[in-house]
């Protein structure tokens, strides 16, 4: 498939990026079966977002006695969030190409899924103590509006779904929409779980 562009970057250099190539065209069948074919990817990604919630206390907790995050620790929110944006690309049928089964812990993206890209600049060291303690207070904001456009998302795929069945197509708008909603929850990921303590800005872009 030709590229015909990115449909999203970096946003005000925010440290988490979340980026996806538009191809000129996808199978008209692969609507179809992409979703069935991304289940083995969303198994590993339910055993990875136990792995992150484990993570995410463990850092909590190390923060806020030390100030400081581990890299190990960053590292394995980076490959949760990473892997989470590739299946969902994938299963979203935005793109056509298989993601592969890796697991890089790796802050950068290491382009393993060349047309699918999330990096990440997590701060390890002097992090905001407070923000931290009240951290699941802080992105209730995010939860509702997120909570809001995931349900847009949803309806923007139902729809794209038949455009891409029969004309084999994405709309342009509804695929800048979803890809839009999938920065905003990169970013909201990236802060929840501590990779960051600046507040992710309310933006699709």
């Amino acid at each position: 498939m030709e590229n015909m562009g990115t449909t999203a970057g970096p946003l005000g250099g925010y440290p988490a990026t979340f980026e996806v190539d538009a191809p000129e065209r996808i199978d008209n069948w692969r609507p179809l079966v992409q979703w069935l074919l991304a289940i083995p990817h969303f198994l590993i990604l339910y055993v990875l977002g136990i792995v992150s919630e484990v993570v995410g206390i463990i850092s909590w907790f190390f923060i806020l006695i030390t100030g400081k995050l581990p890299e190990g620790l960053a590292t394995l929110q980076c490959l949760y969030i990473r892997y989470n944006n590739r299946a969902w690309s994938y299963a979203g049928f935005l793109r056509e190409e298989y993601p592969p089964f890796v697991f890089e812990t790796v802050a950068g993206d290491p382009g393993t899924y060349p047309p699918v890209r999330t990096s990440f600049v997590p701060e390890l060291e002097n992090r905001n103590r407070l923000t931290v303690a009240f951290r699941i207070i802080l992105v209730i904001p995010h939860v509702i509006v997120l909570a809001v456009l995931g349900l847009a998302a949803f309806v923007a795929v139902v729809i794209a779904f038949f455009a891409v069945l029969f004309t084999g197509r994405w709309p342009d708008g509804l695929r800048t929409f979803v890809v839009g909603v999938i920065s905003w929850a990169t970013r909201f990921n990236a802060y929840f779980l501590l990779l960051t303590d600046e507040y992710p800005p309310f933006s699709l872009d």
